[in-house]
């Protein structure tokens, strides 16, 4: 079972009362669309995998609320740069939107400053977050740590480094595991695959010891006894995994970190445009139906203010330039 497939499924369920939710909206006297004219969700990713599945949800409860029409447009490349560089560009209108991992906005910054061709508060107006998730810290069943000091000292005993897997290089869990390493003393280094799947694979074969991947990826496989989950950088325990420890109540507040997704307008939107996207998303982020089918792919609806959004992204973006820099990762640009 890939990861992919797992969000495919969820997605269709969700989905598949979609019909129900739109009756439901429109018996419910929703006001008047902000927009008269269809909308765009423009993603950096393919159809099929967990960027493509959140912003269908969120655009199927956008439908009636903030335009007649809201349609995902994938724009895959660099990495998920394109889109934003397309959206940088598009009218300020309030038709073209942008969804995007924060890892784009605040760690990308760092590791392509000769092709960065967007600035995240200078070039957009942030409006939302539309879902935060957690990374796990995960290791194959029949590993001898059965908790994460356990980890921790067998990792210190071990004579050679110990590798571990990301999703990405240059992604957010490859500079937690660094940040990792230099707070507990251990000897990490960190292995490039393209995807969680192909890791998860690798860790469940015996090739890999540890991987950090974001949480909903792994939950399943813990679940079943395949691998074993240590600990996640959720700020709280994950409600559908309540026995699994955060870094933070392990002793270790710094390793807390969360990926989300996030929506953003060009630069010189009206505001009017704005706070109606924001009300819209704000409204669908409250449906019990949109937050239980995040919740199956072990994310959790979440939104805030514009100007909390651009704190947001401006303190992340802070938090992980000195990490970039001292680990001395270069990207191929």
């Amino acid at each position: 079972m890939t990861t992919d497939r797992v969000t495919r499924r969820a997605a269709l369920a969700a989905l598949a009362g979609g019909g129900g939710l739109v009756g439901a909206r429109r018996a419910a006297g929703q006001q008047q669309p902000t927009l008269d004219r269809l909308a765009r969700t423009v993603i950096g990713f393919p159809p099929g995998g967990s960027s493509d599945t959140v912003a269908r949800l969120y655009a199927e409860r956008l439908r009636g609320a903030y335009a007649p029409q809201v349609v995902v447009e994938n724009r895959a490349g660099a990495g998920g740069r394109l889109a934003l560089e397309a959206v940088k560009a598009a009218r300020p209108d309030g038709a073209t939107l942008v969804q995007t991992p924060a890892s784009m906005l605040t760690v990308y910054p760092h590791i392509y400053q000769r092709t960065m061709r967007y600035d995240a508060l200078v070039d957009f107006v942030p409006v939302t977050p539309v879902c935060f998730f957690p990374f796990a810290l995960t290791v194959r069943a029949d590993h001898p740590a059965k908790s994460f000091p356990e980890f921790v000292e067998w990792a210190k005993r071990q004579p050679d480094v110990v590798p571990y897997a990301g999703p990405a290089a240059g992604a957010v869990p490859h500079f937690l595991g660094v940040q990792m390493a230099r707070a507990l003393g251990l000897r990490l280094t960190h292995v490039s695959y393209r995807g969680g799947a192909p890791a998860l694979q690798d860790l469940i074969s015996g090739q890999l010891p540890m991987v950090l991947l974001v949480a909903g990826e792994v939950a399943e496989f813990h679940r079943s006894g395949q691998v074993r989950i240590l600990a996640v950088s959720s700020p709280e325990r994950m409600p559908r995994l309540p026995d699994l420890p955060t870094f933070a109540e392990l002793g270790q507040p710094d390793l807390t970190a969360e990926e989300w997704f996030g929506v953003l307008l060009p630069a010189q939107t009206p505001a009017p445009l704005v706070e109606g996207l924001h009300r819209a998303i704000a409204a669908a982020a409250a449906a019990p139906e949109l937050q239980e089918a995040l919740a199956r792919l072990e994310y959790r609806a979440a939104t805030s203010s514009p100007q909390a959004f651009a704190e947001r992204i401006r303190a992340e973006r802070e938090r992980w330039r000195p990490v970039v820099q001292e680990s001395g990762f270069k990207a191929e640009e």
